[in-house]
Order: structure tokens, then C-alpha cells, then sequence
């Protein structure tokens, strides 16, 4: 059997393989945020299809971090009984889940988020709206904020927690200094930009203790115009595990980027366009000492094994693949390794912004 098999653990959590499904905004929640049976069968069929480590979300944890429309909540107590069925139907077939906790910070919209946006500092967002910089009270806020929510995954049932901090959302902003303009501890140099990840990661661990596994996932680079670099993301991920982190998933860019630096990009053919944030990936993996998850346009099974072979990431973390075929784990595991039918286009993601639930638009054609 293939290393890609093999079963593994994160901080006492027994994974069944190594392949991850990386956090999706499912687009399947009312507008505060409560579970739905449609979000609960969407998660529940990738464990049935044999993903080994399932990240759902991302979840906002407070009501002025929601980041889109009919995002899933995790910002009161009264959203974790509806959480609770996904854990429970997840379990059923060996698999694990994790909760990835978010915050949109400026990269939102004042059409879905009428709430005051807030950021590292005060700027003009993507969306034409404008983002107030935010007081350390509102800092304090945050930080306490991730804690509660790490607390309510935990009564749910989730066997993990993953801080999201790419994509231009509010963890990213404050290591960036394309965002981050602060003339106080939280700007400047890296070590004040990291500083509220830091927090963020502390206050996880002393809500939830020291055998939940905590994950993150963070941008290598931003891919913009004074971003976020990789050697700064390297001095970071350092120490994060000092701080608690069990394993860091590697991304990558942001909306601001465009479209070909996007964290989802189009148009992946061939076996070189596959895999696009190895090369940073990798330079992280020789820097920590947890385990690092690859993210990013990986479609054959034979670019997924030589990865893991080769030592430049101990996961494979896949997104769209598994929207349009959520059992193909289990067609790679029983012998069918032919390459993922997704045709990386995006069109699901279209989808969901035009108000449908997230689902593959080839075979809901295909159906019709």
C-alpha cells in the first residue's frame, strides 16, 4: 500500500491517511451562522469517502469577522448543538475533524457584514469598503474571541482546531505589512506583526488545554506587493510550535494577488502546474519540526506520493477535487489511481457566490 496510507498522528489524534481536506467555505448556513443537515451530509460524505483529516469552515468567531455569505458561526454558545451531528456522522467511518476558526477582518463586504469592518489599520477594501483600524480593546476582543470558539468546537465534538491565517483574512492582515501600518506593538518588525497570532494560539491552548490538536494554516507568502514573505512566514511558523501548533498547513496569496497568485487557481492541466506551493512548503518543513500540509492543485496520485516520498510535507491537503468527487480517496486507495476529475475552474466557487450551496456545476450538469 502506498505511503500516502499510511496512518499517522497529530498530537495523539490517529489520522487513517494522509490526505486532508482543506477548509472550504460551503456556503450552506443561514445567516447566523447555524448547522444545517445539507452542511452536515456535505462533511460527512468525505469521511465516507475516505479523507482522513476533514477541516470544515471557516467558521467566524465573532459577528463582525463573518467574511461571506451563509458562512458557518461559531461565535455563540447556542450554534454548538447544531455543530454536534458533524463529529458524530465524521466519526462513524474512521475519519477526523477539525474546525477552522476566522476572523474576515477587512476583507468582507458591507453587503453581507453590516457591522463596522475593522482591520490592522485603516484602508479601502477590495470591495470599495472602508475598514477602521482597530483599538487594542478590539484586539483583546479577538483574541478572547478565538479562545470561546476553540471552547465550543471542543464541546461539539471536533477532534481538532485550525487557526485560518491566509488569504487576506484578518490573521494574514496583521502579519502583513501590505495591511498592517500600526505604529504599536502589533505593527513594525515581525516579531510585533506575529504577535497577535501568537496571542490568538496562547489563549486557544490555555482555553482547551494541551491535547487538543491545533492546527494553522498560513500564507507562505502574499504574493503582493510588500507582503507577507517566506522567510518572514518561516521566522513565524519557528515558533509556533512553542506556542502549542501541532501541524501548519502551507497556502498561499490573496484576492489582491490576482487571478494567477490566487490561493485557488484555474487551470490546472499538467503535472507541472500541480502542487504550487511546494517549493515553499518544503522550505517551511525544513524549518519546523511539526508536520507541515501541503495545499494547492495537487490532482495525481503519483505527484501526491513523491511529495510525501521525498520528505517535502508529511500531508496532502485537497479542496476542490473532493467537491466534485467527495469519494476520491477511496477510489485512490482501492486501485483507480487515474487523476481527479476536477477541472479546476472555479465554477463551484461562482456558484456559491450566486447565493446556491457549494457543489461541482460539471456534475450537477451531468445530473440534469
Amino acid at each position: 500500500m502506498s505511503i500516502l496510507f499510511d496512518e499517522t498522528e497529530i498530537n495523539g489524534m490517529t489520522v487513517q491517511n494522509r490526505f486532508v481536506h482543506s477548509a472550504t467555505w460551503e456556503g450552506m448556513c443561514p445567516e447566523e451562522g447555524r448547522c444545517t443537515k445539507e452542511l452536515v451530509k456535505f462533511i460527512v460524505d468525505l469521511a465516507r469517502g475516505g479523507v482522513g483529516l476533514i477541516v470544515m469552515g471557516h467558521a467566524y468567531v465573532q459577528e463582525n469577522g463573518k467574511a461571506s455569505p451563509r458562512q458557518t458561526g461559531i461565535y455563540r454558545d447556542d450554534l454548538i448543538d447544531s455543530l454536534r451531528p458533524i463529529p458524530e456522522g465524521v466519526h462513524k467511518y474512521g475519519s477526523k475533524v477539525a474546525m477552522q476558526l476566522s476572523h474576515s477582518g477587512g476583507s468582507t463586504n458591507q453587503q453581507w457584514m453590516p457591522l463596522p469592518i475593522i482591520g490592522p489599520s485603516s484602508s479601502t477594501n477590495l470591495s470599495g469598503n472602508k475598514v477602521r483600524e482597530m483599538t487594542l480593546e478590539e484586539i483583546e476582543g479577538i483574541v478572547e474571541a478565538f479562545g470561546q470558539a476553540a471552547r465550543r468546537c471542543v464541546e461539539a465534538g471536533f477532534d481538532a482546531i485550525q487557526i485560518h491565517s491566509a488569504h487576506g483574512y484578518l490573521n494574514n492582515q496583521f502579519l502583513s505589512p501590505h495591511w498592517n501600518k500600526r505604529k504599536d506593538a502589533y505593527g513594525g518588525p515581525i516579531e510585533n506583526r506575529a504577535r497577535l497570532l501568537f496571542e490568538i494560539t496562547q489563549q486557544i491552548r490555555k482555553e482547551v488545554g494541551k491535547d487538543v490538536p491545533l492546527l494553522v494554516k498560513i500564507n507562505s507568502e502574499d504574493f503582493i506587493e510588500g507582503g507577507l514573505s517566506l522567510s518572514e512566514t518561516i521566522w513565524v511558523c519557528k515558533r509556533l510550535p512553542e506556542m502549542g501548533i501541532d501541524a501548519i498547513e502551507v497556502s498561499g496569496g490573496c484576492r489582491e494577488a490576482g487571478a494567477k497568485l490566487m490561493p485557488v487557481r484555474k487551470g490546472i492541466k499538467r503535472v507541472d502546474d500541480e502542487a504550487y506551493f511546494l517549493k515553499q512548503a518544503s522550505s517551511i518543513k525544513e524549518a519546523v519540526s511539526v508536520p507541515v500540509i501541503l495545499v494547492g492543485g495537487v490532482r495525481s496520485f503519483e505527484v501526491a506520493e513523491q511529495i510525501i516520498i521525498d520528505g517535502k510535507a508529511d500531508y496532502i491537503s485537497l479542496s476542490r477535487p473532493l467537491i466534485r468527487e467527495p469519494h476520491l480517496i477511496e477510489r485512490w486507495r482501492s486501485g483507480d489511481r487515474s487523476k481527479a476529475k476536477c477541472l479546476s475552474d472555479n465554477l463551484c466557487l461562482e456558484a456559491a457566490l450566486e447565493g446556491k450551496p457549494l457543489h461541482c456545476v460539471v456534475e450537477k450538469r451531468k445530473k440534469g
